[in-house]
């Protein structure tokens, strides 16, 4: 990684208000990646601030990015090369003559990730790639982050920190927002999480009849659901003394409805988990849990026991919010030192993304081959296969994960872009999906590059792990047949081998051809443990903040969610009564007089 690149690293680990100097002695101020101002001459900026606040200056030696101050990735230098050669070279392409033709292929396009729970492998030479293809896009993610950006404190109040890696930092490396270390608070809540953790698990924490906890529902929406919910799921196995837990987020009552039926009140702990405590799912849900509670209880002072609140401090954006105490149902139901264990994980991926070259950087690599994919090939959706019944919500985590983040077209600069950003994030486990939609990806008309993940390790080894070999089995098989396909001839020999000929040959013969040439990326990892499920969650969230940066849009806000929002409180009092409405468009007119005619 180059200078320019791991200094900007740096700063995302740090502060979000910072100050980018050029050889040419002009400076500009970003917060959280945005620009306050154009260039501006240095000597406006105060030597006292600089000295009041230990910032160092390190200047860039070579030309402004072009890209700052125009109209984003498409008229960076770089990205033009790319697009040249692209559209010289994509057609020809063919990864099955390329791994013929070079027997290194797998070395030169795979990198491993030594960690002291187990090797990641990341092979990424299943992609429509080349030396010189991959040179470029290293070439661009460099220049993307080519602006040298200083620290400074947010004394200059500007902008609003986003810290999340201060949760998991195993190091206790100070981390400042507003001029002061939140680590010692980090540690604070921590040491909280622990000891409630220890009074549940041990039973020493009960209900209001002496009771010990048996069921925790954790009710939150969004961040404050998906994280904790997919990390339970995903680490089951490791919940062995531990209460049942269970996620309650939507706000149709059925959710709620058939979760409270399965419980005990005298049991149960609720979880009320937001960020805001203004959400009117998790509001709603919280009072109806209370309600059902007080019902069996009969005693409202019983409630003191049975609901706890969570929040988190606002320098935690709420997608990523399972790392901080909004994971309490995770150390819960896993135990603290698995929670750790996770943090631990998460950890070490951000040093691996912080000091490992462009070239071996897991993160970097697949938010290139991402780019590469979706503004170049228009790839559209981005798939998700994790084949591991344990991570069956790995892919609905990064729903939110990557739409929410990157699912913009208005770049930092207040500019609507002229290029795709985020994809359609989907996906299954195998080998569930593979008979259900990979006939789409195997034969259908689009673009559909895809992560496979995979522990070489089964959980459960049953009948000498001969579901796990078979399951590996299809997963090797699945990325090597979207890589090679099955040519015309090699159709043909293989009907003609089932004694079919003549017409009857011919006419079956087109379906059963692929073309092949489809991308993947192999995720291979020893075990899914706390440690490894907490550094893969890290490398995704990184692969999207380098996405994000490439593409200039903030991929910490999301603005989409508010519009839908505000309409919802203006429609919900219009529902009650008889009268038709006719306030909003026709169509919307017509479904609130069509349901309100049919409520009753």
């Amino acid at each position: 990684m180059d200078l320019a690149t791991q200094h900007s690293l740096d700063r995302c680990f740090t502060d979000t208000v910072c100050v980018a100097v050029l050889h040419d002695q002009r400076y500009r101020v970003i917060i959280g990646g945005a620009s306050v101002a154009g260039w501006l001459p240095f000597k406006s900026l105060s030597s006292r601030a600089l000295r009041s606040h230990s910032a160092r200056v390190v200047e860039l030696k070579g030309p402004r990015p072009t890209h700052i101050d125009t109209m984003g990735l498409t008229h960076d230098p770089t990205f033009q090369k790319l697009e040249k050669w692209y559209h010289e070279h994509a057609l020809h392409l063919n990864m099955r003559k390329m791994f013929e033709e070079d027997k290194e292929r797998f070395h030169k396009f795979s990198t491993t990730l030594k960690t002291d729970h187990g090797d990641i492998l990341i092979d990424y030479s299943k992609n429509l790639i080349t030396e010189d293809v991959m040179k470029m896009l290293v070439e661009l993610v460099n220049r993307c982050f080519s602006i040298i950006m200083i620290q400074i404190t947010q004394q200059l109040q500007i902008g609003r920190a986003v810290l999340h890696v201060a949760l998991r930092n195993r190091s206790n490396h100070p981390i400042m927002v507003d001029g002061h270390d939140v680590m010692p608070e980090v540690n604070k809540v921590l040491e909280k999480m622990k000891g409630f953790c220890h009074k549940v698990r041990s039973g020493e924490w009960k209900g209001w009849t002496g009771k010990s906890i048996t069921d925790v529902v954790n009710v939150g929406i969004g961040g404050s659901d998906l994280g904790p919910l997919m990390v339970t799921e995903a680490l089951k196995n490791y919940s062995k003394g531990g209460p049942r837990v269970h996620f309650v987020s939507n706000i149709d009552g059925t959710h709620i409805a058939k979760t409270l039926a399965e419980l005990n009140a005298e049991t149960t702990l609720f979880i009320v988990a937001s960020k805001t405590f203004t959400t009117q799912e998790t509001i709603t849900n919280a009072e109806s849990a209370k309600e059902w509670f007080i019902e069996h209880a009969k005693d409202k002072s019983a409630v003191a026991k049975h609901f706890v609140a969570l929040s988190t401090a606002g320098w935690v954006g709420g997608r990523y919010s399972l790392w901080s105490c909004i994971g309490l149902s995770i150390a819960l139901h896993i135990g603290y030192d698995n929670f750790e264990k996770l943090l631990e994980g998460a950890h070490w991926m951000d040093n691996h993304f912080k000091t490992a070259p462009v070239e071996k950087n897991a993160p970097m690599l697949l938010a290139l081959l991402g780019v590469w994919y979706i503004n170049f090939f228009q790839a559209e959706t981005h798939a998700m296969l994790p084949y591991d019944q344990y991570m069956h919500r790995f892919a609905a985590y990064f729903q939110q994960g990557d739409m929410e983040s990157n699912g913009k077209y208005i770049t930092i600069h207040g500019k609507r872009v002229n290029y795709h950003t985020g994809p359609i994030v989907w996906g299954e486990p195998g080998t569930n999906g593979q008979h259900a939609f990979y006939q789409l990806i195997h034969q259908g008309t689009r673009m559909v590059p895809a992560d496979f993940l995979i522990p070489a390790q089964t959980q459960h080894p049953i009948r000498e792990s001969k579901h796990h070999k078979i399951l590996m089995a299809n997963f090797l098989a699945q990325t090597e047949a979207l890589m090679k396909g099955k040519t015309t001839e090699e159709a043909k020999k293989e009907l003609e081998a089932g004694g079919l000929t003549g017409e009857a040959l011919e006419t079956i013969l087109p379906h059963k051809v692929f073309q092949g040439n489809k991308p993947t990326n192999s995720i291979v990892f020893k075990k899914l443990n706390p440690f490894t499920l907490g550094a893969l969650i890290a490398m995704y969230e990184h692969k999207i903040f380098v996405q994000g940066v490439m593409w200039e849009i903030n991929s910490f806000d999301q603005w989409g969610v508010e519009l839908g929002k505000a309409l919802c409180k203006k429609i919900e009092p219009e529902l009650h009564g008889s009268n038709e409405v006719h306030s909003h468009d026709s169509s919307t007119n017509g479904l609130i007089n069509f349901i309100k005619k049919n409520h009753v």
